[in-house]
């Protein structure tokens, strides 16, 4: 049974939203208490949900309080071509090993936002693998080229005389052919699968006669600005430690805290009104921002400990009250290694850019050295704490 409540309806259909397509049909549905069948797709191609994937997420849950039929879609068929939305280049495949792998972290952190008992888990291979080459011909044939190279990716590709795999115009195609496949009312996601939440809108209305309705989501930006991504550097892991998830809150660029704070928090549209007009400090409007996230994802005792820690830190200026232990047998270690080993620099590209950009620092009592030489070699000693940039910690131990 459907629960019917307006204003909840109303915050659905507008909080965080960037589009509903179509707002008055969708809304009449769910006013009417209607059942309604509905479902977000993810592809899992990294082991990791971050703020931005899980705004979509937070969308499911509105709508399963509502009692209706929630799938999450697995693209493990999807996930192994490649989503060209957004992309510059054509993304690499993945193994079947791969998405499986993937995909067992997505649900494990996604469980912290939804009820896995009340949502339906399906895979797009169950249909796309079985699909004949004449279904492909006939899928393909409720499209013309001129329509998807309308896509700005490609515009895009097309100016800088990059290419485009036809496997990529399919792309579409398949994600739509999920709608149709299991017979939604409904997709959810975020607004750069625009194109692809409408070809899919298109064929539910041939293949099955239906008006699938579609609700996008605000693209909500990474700490400095640009579009959450790993390749940037600027994204809040939903499996960061409360510290770390505190520490990028607060690292964040003021003008994005009220978008922050509409997008990507539970907080009611009347509290978020009362911040958005405060004259507070933004240091302490990001600190009751960063206290709610980590709240959201890690409980209360862990929002109000990571505040303790990052004022211990950042105003203080003192170390932090736990630091990972990195053991070795060496005693001296070249400068570049070292970063690389201890996991404070993915590579050793940017530990060089992090050495010469005056980012790390080596701690050994009251004793603190600036390392500015990236080809020089560091002589370790037991205790001894090395900081990359603000949040970075790691204390030596000489087995």
């Amino acid at each position: 049974m459907t629960v019917i409540n307006k204003e909840k309806i109303k915050e659905i259909l507008t909080r965080g939203v960037e589009d509903v397509i179509v707002r008055e049909e969708l809304e009449k549905k769910l006013l009417s208490g209607k059942k309604i069948k509905l479902y977000l797709g993810i592809d899992p191609t990294g082991a990791d949900l971050h703020l931005g994937h899980v705004v979509a997420l937070w969308k499911l849950k509105d709508f399963q309080e509502l009692g209706h039929e929630v799938i999450l879609l697995i693209g493990d068929f999807t996930a192994r071509i490649g989503d060209p939305s957004g992309k510059d280049v054509t993304r690499k495949p993945l193994s079947e090993k791969e998405v499986k792998e993937n995909f067992k972290n997505y649900k494990k952190q996604a469980s912290k936002i939804l009820d896995f008992s009340k949502v339906k888990i399906k895979y797009n291979s169950t249909w796309l693998s079985k699909l004949r080459f004449e279904d492909i011909l006939k899928l393909s044939g409720n499209f013309t080229v001129q329509q998807m190279i309308q896509r700005d990716m490609f515009q895009r590709r097309i100016k800088d005389n990059l290419p485009i795999s036809v496997q990529e115009f399919m792309y579409p195609l398949m994600q739509g052919y999920d709608s149709v496949a299991m017979d939604v009312d409904l997709e959810v996601g975020g607004n750069d699968q625009t194109f692809n939440m409408l070809a899919g809108r298109t064929l539910q209305k041939i293949y099955n006669n239906k008006d699938k309705d579609i609700l996008t989501c605000k693209l909500l930006l990474g700490t400095d600005g640009r579009k959450m991504s790993k390749t940037y550097n600027n994204f809040i892991a939903i499996a960061d430690s409360p510290e770390n998830m505190f520490g990028k809150v607060m690292s964040m660029k003021d003008e994005l805290i009220d978008d922050y704070f509409e997008i990507a928090t539970r907080l009611s549209e009347e509290e978020v009104l009362k911040i958005k007009s405060s004259s507070d400090n933004p240091r302490d409007i990001k600190a009751k921002l960063a206290k709610e996230i980590v709240k959201m994802y890690h409980g209360q005792a862990a929002s109000e400990k990571a505040e303790q820690e990052f004022d211990k830190v950042f105003r203080n200026r003192e170390l932090p009250t736990d630091i990972l232990e990195f053991q070795t047998d060496k005693i001296n270690y070249a400068v570049l290694d070292l970063l690389c080993d201890t996991k404070l620099a993915p590579s050793k590209n940017e530990a060089k850019r992090l050495v010469e950009g005056n980012a790390v620092e080596i701690t050994n009592g009251e004793v603190k050295i600036k390392i500015t030489d990236w080809k020089s070699g560091v002589d370790l000693e037991n205790g001894m704490i090395i900081k990359v940039g603000s949040r970075r910690f790691i204390k030596i131990k000489i087995k």
